[in-house]
């Protein structure tokens, strides 16, 4: 569900109208700011399940929890989730948000398990 917002966001002018946008793939001017936010988002967050033991490394295809890396690439996507928000539709924004709150609440699942 979220690569769909996440590759959605990618051809979207703006969250209002979710107008094609030719300009965030423009070899001239490069991708939307807004663009390379919701990527940083959508590689952090798939970083913070990896570290959080929760999901499998797609390199190594191993499962291992180290919480200090997730803290912090969950406190990454938390910093740049309201400035990505800030453009989008009422949806979308709820959809992030409560990509912040699964990974802090598994956070603290996974903390309590040590």
């Amino acid at each position: 569900m979220l690569y769909l917002f996440f590759s959605r966001i990618a051809w979207m002018r703006d969250g209002a109208t979710g107008a094609m946008n030719e300009e965030s793939l423009s070899p001239e001017s490069g991708p939307s700011v807004e663009t390379i936010l919701a990527v940083m988002v959508e590689q952090l967050a798939s970083v913070a399940w990896q570290r959080l033991g929760l999901q499998a490394d797609p390199f190594t295809g191993k499962t291992e929890r180290d919480l200090d890396q997730a803290r912090q690439a969950i406190d990454a996507v938390s910093a740049i989730a309201p400035i990505l928000s800030s453009g989008l539709d009422e949806g979308d924004r709820r959809q992030i948000a409560n990509l912040v709150n699964d990974l802090r609440a598994n956070f603290v699942n996974q903390s309590s398990a040590r």
